[in-house]
């Protein structure tokens, strides 16, 4: 086959020796790679800083590894899985640079490394020393060179960002990862929970025949469920099983009951004590636990009407620990008082001690809100040429006052103002002025020269301004302070849609919470109306 061609400043024996130490063995894919990376490296200007990127995770990295300072380690070498056998070299800042490949026209010479290439025979019936001699032979010649600049994303330089300790696991992390670590969120190589195996029950928690638990005592609810009828314990925990319980049992399936042979050790939470523990520790403002726990489980009520909100990182990362649960209605949703917004529960019958203080750990703050509305004073500025001259009839003080009033509101003075900058924010400021704690302005939000009512608001001194949402319809909606006056501005559409952006901001306005562009942001899942023939609002997913 010839000479062996050199890798750089390596004879060919020589990176085959080092391939061995740092790959444990002479893989042919990276053999040629220290090829491709060496072409590469010629077309680097001398002194200059560069980083690679290698389009397949087999061989080649290794090589890039070997003969460059760029590693996956010091984060100069980045891996980005084409499937292609390929390898870039690019200025470190500037991103320009050459992308190495293989030729498929000028490798068919070299038929052994033609079949390597395209797997055409099994490993083991290659023929690996002409293999590898003709990779030795054809070295770069193979090659094709292209000049390339890599997108900005790639030259991004790579940061863990903030660290903190996973509320799970208590290892750090990335915060950027999630509220608990890509390994606690399910993405672990591991099977199973890292942690000691831990029994089921308690040792002192024995099963019996229902025949040998007459005078034992129950040690949780049993539940008799009738269908499409009820359901409900028909024994208590704690309830003293007699004779005349044997066939009630058998009737709801028990044949077998457990029963504590002495104390049970203070390692181990029964269900109904995690319920208790968990739902007043899930309780935040204006959200109450009623009653004792029943089948295992506590609920949370709302203690007034309001908006619900929900801790969701923290409610994800409680659902994370293994045998706990804690399930809410809808956050965002508006709800009554006295309505049932979560519930929670151990799974075992009894929950390790370890388990129910990291979960309880985790409640450091109140997971379940509800924010009453506050009786708003509105004033509503209705804009448009054609209802100021008369030429239509206003129809949107109707709507607007139809929606505050279903939320507790009242509408305190209406102007109509003609589509003209000034008299819009002359108009804004008198509602202001009047005492109005809450404007709200109709329609020229839109793309229209005709449309300024954004422009006379903002030249009123409008500030925090948020203009346009994920949230159709209303996607133009507006959102404000108006001399610390909350200001909400309602797209036309609201005239033909029953249900637009207007009917999610605005209870979000009257509970006092804050609307930033992230907030906005989070609508986009969800955020679109499915104009149902029969509006089924606020029962359905819009907006939440």
């Amino acid at each position: 086959m010839g000479i062996k061609k050199p890798i750089g400043k390596y004879t060919y024996e020589e990176f085959k020796d080092m391939a061995i130490l740092f790959h444990n063995y002479p893989a042919p894919g990276l053999m040629f790679g220290g090829y491709m990376v060496e072409c590469a490296k010629e077309y680097m200007p001398e002194g200059s800083l560069y980083e690679v990127l290698v389009e397949t995770p087999w061989c080649l990295p290794d090589a890039a590894q070997m003969l460059t300072p760029c590693t996956i380690g010091n984060g100069w070498l980045k891996v980005v899985n084409l499937g292609r056998y390929a390898v870039t070299l690019y200025g470190k800042y500037s991103g320009e640079g050459v992308r190495v490949s293989i030729s498929p026209q000028l490798i068919e010479p070299y038929g052994e490394f033609r079949t390597w290439l395209y797997k055409l025979k099994p490993k083991q019936e290659q023929d690996t020393p002409l293999l590898q001699a003709q990779i030795a032979h054809a070295g770069a010649s193979v090659c094709k060179v292209e000049e390339v600049s890599v997108e900005g994303r790639i030259l991004h330089k790579r940061s863990k960002g903030i660290i903190g300790d996973c509320r799970v696991c208590g290892e750090p992390y990335p915060v950027d990862h999630g509220s608990i670590c890509r390994g606690c969120q399910g993405d672990s190589p591991y099977v199973g929970v890292i942690k000691a195996a831990t029994p089921v029950l308690p040792e002192n928690i024995k099963t019996k025949a229902i025949e040998g638990a007459v005078g034992k005592t129950a040690l949780h609810d049993m539940t008799q469920i009738e269908p499409g009828k009820s359901k409900g314990p028909v024994f208590l925990k704690g309830h003293t099983f007699n004779v005349g319980d044997l066939c009630v049992l058998q009737r709801i399936g028990k044949n077998n009951v457990y029963v504590t042979e002495g104390e049970v050790s203070d390692e181990w939470v029964h269900e109904n004590d995690c319920a208790y523990g968990f739902a007043h520790a899930l309780c935040g403002k204006n959200v109450v636990v009623k009653g004792e726990p029943r089948e295992g489980k506590l609920e949370l009520y709302s203690s007034c009407a309001g908006l619900l909100t929900i801790d969701k990182d923290c409610l994800d990362a409680f659902n994370h620990i293994p045998g706990v649960m804690a399930a809410t209605r809808k956050g965002q949703s508006l709800v009554k008082k006295d309505t049932a917004v979560a519930g929670t529960r151990a799974i075992p019958l009894y929950l390790p001690r370890a388990d129910f203080e990291r979960a309880q750990g985790l409640l450091e703050k109140p997971v379940v809100n509800v924010h009453p509305l506050r009786k708003a004073k509105v004033g509503v500025l209705i804009t448009g040429n054609e209802v100021f001259n008369g030429l239509i009839q206003d129809l949107f003080e109707g709507i607007i006052t139809a929606k505050l009033t279903a939320l507790g509101s009242t509408v305190k003075k209406v102007v109509v103002s003609p589509d003209d900058r000034n008299t819009i924010a002359a108009s804004a400021c008198e509602l202001v002025k009047e005492g109005c704690d809450l404007v709200i302005t109709t329609a020229g939000l839109s793309v229209d020269p005709d449309d300024v009512t954004r422009l006379g608001l903002m030249d009123a001194g409008l500030d925090n301004v948020l203009y346009g949402a994920p949230i159709l319809p209303g996607a133009m909606t507006l959102v404000g302070e108006l001399n610390g006056v909350q200001t909400l501005g309602v797209p036309a559409c609201a005239l033909f849609h029953g249900r637009t952006s207007m009917d999610i901001l605005l209870p979000r306005m009257l509970a006092g919470l804050s609307v930033t562009r992230s907030d906005l942001a989070a609508f986009g899942d969800g955020g679109i109306c499915m104009s149902c023939h029969v509006c089924t609002y606020p029962k359905c997913w819009f907006g939440k």
